[in-house]
């Protein structure tokens, strides 16, 4: 099997467990939209959500997670699987202690966090409280997800693709149960509403854990409360953390602008108008981009533990090309139906036409950073296998400089629009930067396939993008109404004649990404969906 074939059936297993979880994430954006709005409640959950969601970006899913698959890997690659277990173990009881505390004084300092963060929302009453007491509840989430992503860690080492990838699922699946099953007992009770969502958030968590621990441990995993803080793969972990941590955490300083930004004035919906906005986007990405990463980053870790540059170059082109194939249609389609999309998920109950109108808005100004994110997923781990840290935080650093000041300038001229246009600008241009050095670092990364991918690519886009454009147009006249079966029909014919499109493009530019991928997906669909891969 060739290392094109190889990834897009590892991809194609993520993807699909992934799908499954997007939907339901779906479900309950559009739960909560029903139920919250654009309002004061959603507001002050979203900013009190990402609180603790800065942190597990760097400590769990982000730095940890890109630190801690490679080692681990190495170890089961040269050592065997007694010492990667006992190092899985040391480092699931780090993240235990380390994450604990760091919750524990996040609780305690929670009102000046948000202080920070959303200051206006005092302008309003009972928002900024409101705020305080959903981030002291969900501040727990961080060790939760912390653990979560370890035990992915170490089922991705061993291969196993299809229950990690499905895992985030189950944040969904506690969400949607605690807002079906609590809100009507709150209500009776007079309790905040909006407080179910914040449970629901543990109790998804919680979820993540629980989905995977039984395959673990029939891998071979065994808990141990034993922990060496000087154990040398932990010490490597961290090592290979620290400036990985530097480099997320200027990402993250761009979140806060952005967050300090919208929520000027203490307005209610440009905080969540962007938030959904920014998981719509971040669909696709986790579809593609970070299927095709997860799925890279075990061979890409065996290639460099055995300083094999060829393969190595060999596994990220493909990767890369495999990214452009579906996220490059995706970005098109994003910014031709924006509109229809956002009004068929979200608009009903305290979801208004106008809050719909905004949302799209930002989804077309983010769109274009769709690419840039799937790369730097791809990229980054990359550097993290070659035992090089600091030349994605060096790029970080310059991405969250650029982010800033594109945000600054835009916001001035487009309002909350330009943040999201500014995040995706400056998602580009940290994904360019990337590439270039990665291509010096391993004397080339199939450059002209690159090129003509990529040119051949955007050229089918542009026209199924078009087609796109055109058919929802005249599909108005023809099925007509605002309610949701209307909707559906409509959106379902748009993206099934855009998906023909595409395909008769893809086939005229003998576009090879394309062949791979339907083949891949067919035997897949074909042969069932197994459980691991």
């Amino acid at each position: 099997m060739t290392t094109s074939s190889h990834l897009a059936r590892s991809a194609g297993v993520i993807s699909i467990a992934t799908m499954g979880s997007r939907l339901l994430g779906l479900a309950r954006d559009t739960l909560l939209a029903y139920f919250f709005g654009a309002g004061r409640a959603m507001d002050a959950f979203n900013v009190a959500f990402r609180i603790p969601n800065l942190l597990r970006d760097l400590f769990a899913e982000g730095a940890m997670s890109a630190a801690f698959v490679p080692t681990f890997t190495r170890y089961l690659t040269l050592r065997g699987q007694k010492e990667a277990w006992r190092l899985g173990n040391t480092v699931v009881n780090a993240l235990l202690l380390a994450t604990g505390l760091i919750a524990l004084v996040g609780i305690v300092l929670a009102e000046p966090l948000v202080r920070l963060l959303a200051a206006d929302y005092a302008m309003v009453p009972g928002k900024f409280e409101l705020t305080v007491s959903l981030t002291r509840v969900m501040w727990p989430f961080l060790t939760l997800v912390a653990v979560a992503a370890a035990c992915m860690g170490m089922l991705n080492s061993l291969r196993r693709f299809f229950v990690p990838a499905f895992s985030p699922a189950m944040f969904n699946v506690g969400t949607i149960l605690s807002v079906v099953l609590l809100v009507p007992i709150f209500r009776s009770l007079g309790v905040t509403l909006i407080m179910a969502v914040a449970i629901g958030t543990l109790v998804g968590g919680f979820g993540q854990i629980a989905i995977q621990w039984p395959l673990l441990r029939r891998e071979g995993f065994r808990y141990r409360l034993a922990f060496d803080p000087r154990d040398e793969g932990l010490r490597e972990i961290l090592v290979l953390m620290v400036p990985a941590v530097v480099g997320l955490a200027a990402v993250q300083v761009n979140v806060l602008v952005n967050t300090m930004l919208a929520s000027r004035g203490g307005h209610d919906g440009p905080v969540t108008w962007l938030m959904y906005a920014f998981r719509l986007m971040y669909m696709p990405i986790g579809l593609f981009g970070v299927s095709i990463a997860t799925a890279a980053l075990p061979s890409i870790s065996r290639h460099a533990a055995r300083e094999d540059t060829s393969a190595m170059r060999g596994t990220l082109s493909s990767g890369i090309r495999m990214m452009l194939m579906f996220n490059v249609p995706a970005t098109a389609g994003l910014v031709a139906l924006a509109s229809p999309i956002v009004a068929l998920l979200f608009e009903r109950g305290r979801f208004t036409p106008a809050d719909t109108a905004a949302t799209a808005a930002a989804v077309v100004c983010y769109a274009p950073g769709l690419v840039g994110y799937s790369t730097v997923k791809i990229a980054v781990p990359a550097f993290y296998a070659l035992q090089n840290s600091r030349v994605p935080v060096a790029v970080s650093v310059c991405s969250m400089l650029v982010n800033i000041v594109l945000n600054l300038i835009l916001y001035e001229v487009m309002g909350y629009r330009g943040l999201a246009l500014g995040t995706a600008l400056a998602a580009l241009f940290n994904a360019s930067v990337l590439l270039w050095i990665l291509r010096r670092r391993l004397d080339g990364l199939d450059g002209g396939r690159l090129a003509t991918a990529f040119l051949k690519i955007t050229v089918a886009s542009a026209v199924m993008a078009l087609a796109a454009w055109y058919i929802d147009g005249r599909l108005y006249g023809i099925v007509a109404g605002e309610r949701a079966i209307p909707r559906l029909v409509r959106l379902t014919l748009v993206i099934g004649a855009a998906v023909v499109v595409l395909s008769l493009m893809a086939r005229v530019l003998r576009i090879r990404e394309f062949t791979e991928a339907a083949r891949a997906l067919a035997r897949r669909l074909a042969g069932g969906t197994p459980a691991a891969s």
